[in-house]
């Protein structure tokens, strides 16, 4: 809708059912008024000159074992007619696969990140907001961790209009808040296509949100290695172009180095 990309490229093994949804949102432009071309295509050579390619994620929030390998396969017939193109692994459970395609495909890590932290990312702006009664878009905040078991949200550093949350609500509406939060995990599926679609935009041209939460692979930040986390980072043409050391109390900081180290 914003005509961000000259074009989108759906490609779905079954191509009546991508060249259906290409149909569908193609016919949604004059009332939309984008220009981007959609199209539908079955071979994964559709994506040989793409500057993004999104993997979405399972049609159920849990993959089994086996569609988590088909996953991994698909990364690797990726790289076969693309090694240029910025990844972005939109599913629930992905998080794992991005951890897999740095070390077991060695997919610059760089290139290779997942978007559903930044769905979680904007899930719990939201609900600070509706605690707050203002708008999400004066709310900041990070998430942190391995979701949902892992989660760390650094809240002594959330912010809602430039002040601290903490200045600004009681510790009985802080408790209820952090218990919210827990909850929220999966993200519905449009706010992980919203999220998607930020992150993509950030990478192209530096617009929508920055500051984004994405799980990305550390090498050495945070004291960890070789382990996919939800972090807050720069995104650029490349990717990720730099992972942000969070500020974090004593106590968020022990959550967080249990996080890393938890299966």
């Amino acid at each position: 809708m914003r005509d961000r990309f000259a074009e989108i490229r759906l490609i779905d093994d079954l191509g009546d059912v991508a060249a259906g949804k290409a149909l569908d949102i193609r016919q949604a432009s004059p009332l939309e008024r984008f220009h981007t071309k959609v199209t539908a295509h079955a071979n994964l050579d559709a994506v040989s000159d793409a500057t993004v390619i999104v993997l979405a994620g399972a049609v159920r929030a849990v993959e089994t074992a086996g569609e988590k390998n088909a996953d991994l396969s698909t990364l690797e017939k990726l790289l076969i007619f693309n090694r240029r193109a910025v990844i972005i692994c939109a599913g629930v459970s992905h998080r794992r696969l991005v951890e897999l395609g740095v070390g077991t495909l060695g997919i610059p890590r760089a290139q290779l990140i997942g978007s559903a932290a930044t769905a979680l990312q904007a899930a719990l702006q939201a609900i600070v907001a509706v605690e707050l009664r203002c708008s999400s878009s004066e709310v900041s905040l990070a998430v942190l961790g391995k979701p949902p078991n892992h989660l760390v949200v650094p809240w002594s550093t959330v912010t809602v209009r430039g002040f601290l949350l903490s200045q600004q609500i009681t510790p009985v509406r802080f408790s209820r808040l952090k218990a919210r939060a827990r909850l929220i995990w999966p993200p519905g599926p449009y706010t992980l296509a919203s999220a998607t679609t930020r992150v993509c935009e950030t990478i192209i041209n530096c617009s929508g949100l920055r500051g984004l939460s994405c799980f990305a692979v550390l090498d050495g930040e945070l004291g960890a290695r070789q382990i996919a986390a939800a972090v807050t980072v720069e995104l650029g043409i490349s990717g990720v172009t730099r992972i942000l050391k969070p500020s974090l109390t004593i106590q968020e900081r022990v959550q967080l180095e249990t996080a890393l180290v938890a299966k």
